[in-house]
């Protein structure tokens, strides 16, 4: 029974905390900044993937060798390796691109805070769920689960926005000259921030089935495809 209490509070809320009878709305360019964003994650986080193994230039120079070697090429570990970290550094350029959208999308999403409807912003439904559990304490369990989840996205919203400003950081190294004594400490930061972004993901994932399973709160995913409030 705890396991089950413990996996159901990072389930999403479909209904409104203040209206608990209405399904949410999700405006037009919210949606549209959750899936461009998921596609930018995922882009960011399939090239360092395929970086950390298909191209690994500390990995691949041997392999290209053995197999040009066997195809009748001369060539040497040198020449090898150049290739290796030439492809690595393409591999890169695109990771870049990735995150130079993810950056524009993060400041959409600040700038869109200030345009969306009053009962749609995220900073609101989070005072609403702390004053419907702390202050009026009713649906107190509704407004905690509510609370729960929305800390879970701030600290998410918080891992978006060290992970951008130590990519561009680290994109624009050149210009950053000054500050090149840290760079390997704003590298392990961005490292390390994307692991915690990608156990996010698994946990909003894995939230979401959780509740797609539910017939209370099933059509979470639909609900952020067509708008909810039906």
């Amino acid at each position: 029974m705890a396991i089950k209490e413990n996996m159901t509070i990072i389930e999403p809320v479909r209904t409104d905390i203040e209206h608990p009878q209405q399904i949410k709305k999700y405006s037009t360019p919210l949606r549209l900044w959750h899936w461009a964003s998921m596609i930018a994650i995922s882009g960011s986080l399939i090239t360092v993937w395929i970086n950390s193994t298909i191209t690994d230039d500390h990995k691949t120079p041997s392999f290209f060798k053995d197999e040009l070697q066997k195809a009748g090429a001369n060539v040497s570990m040198d020449q090898a390796s150049s290739v290796a970290h030439a492809l690595n550094d393409q591999v890169w350029a695109v990771h870049i691109y990735f995150g130079y959208g993810l950056a524009a999308l993060f400041l959409f999403r600040l700038i869109l805070e200030f345009f969306q409807l009053a009962d749609q912003k995220f900073i609101r439904k989070m005072k609403s769920a702390y004053t419907q559990y702390k202050i009026i304490k009713e649906n107190r369990q509704t407004a905690l689960h509510e609370l729960t989840v929305k800390i879970i996205y701030s600290v998410f919203y918080t891992l978006l926005l060290i992970m951008v400003l130590t990519g561009l950081f680290l994109a624009f190294e050149d210009a950053m000259a000054p500050f090149k004594s840290i760079r390997n400490s704003v590298r392990n930061l961005h490292g390390f921030c994307m692991y915690l972004v990608l156990a996010f993901i698994v946990v909003h994932l894995a939230g979401v089935f959780l509740a797609e399973i539910r017939k209370d709160s099933k059509g979470i995913v639909s609900d952020m495809i067509n708008g909810g409030g039906e």
